[in-house]
């Protein structure tokens, strides 16, 4: 057995503390060694709570631990990139949660800092790992929908605190920007291919914020994908791949737990056929891919430049919904 990769968490936060780090702690070949927070109190008493062996009261102190292999980073958005790179170039791996950066070329940058410290950098898109979205893909290269058309998407769900991180403009919050993103990088995923253009229309909060936003990417063979985001609205999480012959639909589709699950295969009065995938924990899933890529085992899947491409067309929705809906080309 080779050693197991030693990860560092930056911050107490809680997609950390529910996720993340619970699927390092089970992971076959990852081990919590370490956490950080700005309070010092507030590290150790994480620490002790979720049986991590140390803490830091400062995040350069956990960047700088020399017993520290990779670093796990669930900072808001508008921090990603300066705590990324200062771990890489303190010689750390580093998982960044999703959105990996506020636009491209931070995306960029911190994929050049990745190059030239040797090091991993992935984003946590989480829900890529799950067998039923490789199964999702495999039909599709199947061919079961026939020739694909139109992908349809939406995550929504309704904050209740108005002083969430998730509004604040400062640390790039909105709904595009925290669960739209999925739906953007779904719709890429399933369709293989960037969009060249795209519309949005958005609600804007006082503070500049969108707490709703609705999109469509138009790929080359106009292929569309049309997706609904918010942060007013009850949940709703799914994705679809229609095709000429029928498609595909995913309930839960992000986050689906981990019970068995299906992928539902409709066929207009043909009725629908379900395809079952038996339950797994996407996070560990994520988290031991990286450590085998970290190892030199597997290649990685996700790198920091397609998460760049992601940014790519998140960046031009944006443009399209400030600007009444006007089509946006993606820039490349």
């Amino acid at each position: 057995m080779s050693a197991p990769l030693l990860w560092g968490v930056l911050s107490t936060a809680n997609i950390g503390r529910w996720a993340v780090n619970p699927a390092i702690q089970a992971s076959k070949n990852g081990e919590l060694v370490a956490v950080a927070s700005r309070d010092g109190e507030r590290a150790a008493a994480f620490a002790v709570e979720h049986g991590i062996p140390r803490h830091h009261s400062s995040y350069e102190a956990l960047i700088a631990d020399p017993d520290v292999d990779a670093l796990y980073i669930p900072l808001p958005n508008s921090m990603h990139r300066e705590w990324t790179i200062r771990a890489l170039e303190a010689g750390k791996h580093v998982l960044c949660e999703k959105p990996l950066a506020m636009d491209a070329a931070e995306c960029e940058e911190m994929a050049d800092a990745a190059d030239a410290a040797g090091r991993i950098l992935m984003e946590a898109f989480m829900y890529r790992f799950h067998p039923r979205t490789e199964r999702a893909l495999a039909l599709l290269a199947e061919g079961v929908v026939g020739e694909l058309r139109v992908v349809r998407s939406a995550f929504t769900f309704k904050l209740t605190r108005p002083d969430n991180i998730r509004l604040d403009p400062d640390l790039g919050g909105g709904a595009l920007m925290d669960v739209g993103c999925y739906c953007v990088n779904a719709s890429r995923t399933l369709v293989g291919a960037e969009p060249v253009e795209v519309s949005a229309r958005a609600r804007w909060t006082p503070r500049g914020v969108d707490d709703e936003l609705a999109g469509i990417l138009t790929f080359d063979d106009d292929v569309t994908a049309h997706f609904d985001c918010a942060l007013t609205m009850e949940r709703a999480e799914f994705y679809e791949a229609a095709g000429t012959d029928g498609h595909l639909r995913v309930e839960s589709a992000f986050l689906p737990g981990t019970d068995d699950v299906v992928i539902e295969e409709h066929r207009g009065r043909d009725g629908v056929a379900e395809h079952p995938i038996a339950g797994a924990d996407e996070y560990r899933l994520m988290v031991e891919h990286f450590a085998e890529a970290v190892a030199g085992r597997e290649t990685l899947r996700y790198t920091a430049r397609e998460a760049a491409a992601n940014m790519r067309t998140i960046s031009a929705l944006y443009r399209s919904a400030r600007n009444g809906g006007r089509p946006e080309k993606v820039r490349p």
